[in-house]
């Protein structure tokens, strides 16, 4: 994947090394976390709001990261990557006769931060907060995606940070406001939601080498890098991983065959008309 070259943000608001800090009991902010850990990788509500409690809970001191580009190399590549999402959904919102407004940052973390929907954890994985309008990721995160997911190489982390981005998409459109939150199932509006942004993260990939001048660009085997990436988050996947069944009416992602598709379909059209998966006869 070719992506040195690319154009940096600034976007980024590193609080490595920055310890969380907060009091007080759960309240809604942890339960906005425990949903959000649900819905991101099928996390046990129960296990982030114990985590939560124990961290510290509702009343979370957000802490001041070091705002702007980075200087090692992941925290650079976020930064190109967050940059180059930016470059192509400006273009496509203005052609729609609306404005992109980018997220607020990408926080990176170690471990635990405040955030706008409460205390943040690693365990999580990367998530969006709509209070903050900010992505929160843990760059340990890319060792995990290796390691249990088995989704190696830099475009399976591009095509992470292209979903969360896709998830501020639907919260700048409202799209988010389909989803009834405690929906689950193969055919759940919490299903058309992530399989929307992961075609969202397909049609940054069809738009980024245009945008770039060639700068930020996935070739055919980068591509089938993030389609095995989305494959490897489907809901079947994991449960089989970790519980040794699939069960269906328990899905919040969509499939792995569903991911990938609907990835593929933004990577070939291009054209984020074709995500409506809320008006899809079939996932």
């Amino acid at each position: 994947m070719r992506w040195q070259g690319g154009r940096k943000g600034g976007n980024i608001e590193d609080r490595r090394g920055v310890s969380a800090a907060g009091v007080g009991g759960i309240g809604v902010g942890g339960v906005v976390l425990a949903l959000i850990g649900y819905f991101v990788f099928g996390i046990d509500p129960s296990t982030t709001m114990s985590v939560v409690q124990g961290a510290g809970g509702q009343q979370t001191q957000q802490q001041a990261g070091v705002r702007g580009s980075t200087t090692d190399e992941g925290g650079q590549f976020v930064d190109v990557i967050e940059q180059s999402t930016t470059d192509v959904w400006t273009p496509i919102f203005a052609k729609a006769g609306q404005q992109y407004r980018r997220p607020a940052s990408v926080v990176i973390y170690d471990q635990a931060t405040g955030t706008g929907c409460g205390m943040g954890q690693s365990a999580m994985g990367p998530f969006y907060c709509p209070a903050d309008q900010k992505i929160y990721l843990d760059l340990a995160f890319w060792r995990e995606l290796e390691t249990r997911f088995g989704a190696k190489g830099e475009a399976a982390r591009a095509y992470v940070i292209a979903h969360e981005v896709g998830h501020h998409i639907q919260h700048l459109t409202g799209q988010t406001n389909q989803v009834e939150r405690g929906s689950r199932g193969a055919d759940s509006s919490a299903v058309r939601l992530e399989l929307q942004a992961d075609c969202y993260a397909g049609v940054w990939v069809a738009h980024a080498p245009a945008v770039s001048d060639g700068q930020v660009s996935l070739d055919p085997a980068d591509i089938e890098d993030g389609i095995r990436a989305a494959a490897a988050v489907g809901d079947d996947a994991i449960q089989k991983q970790s519980q040794g069944r699939v069960m269906p009416d328990a899905f919040t992602h969509g499939s792995s065959e569903q991911r990938m598709r609907w990835f593929r379909t933004g990577v070939q059209t291009g054209d984020p008309g074709a995500c409506d998966t809320f008006k899809a006869g079939r996932l």
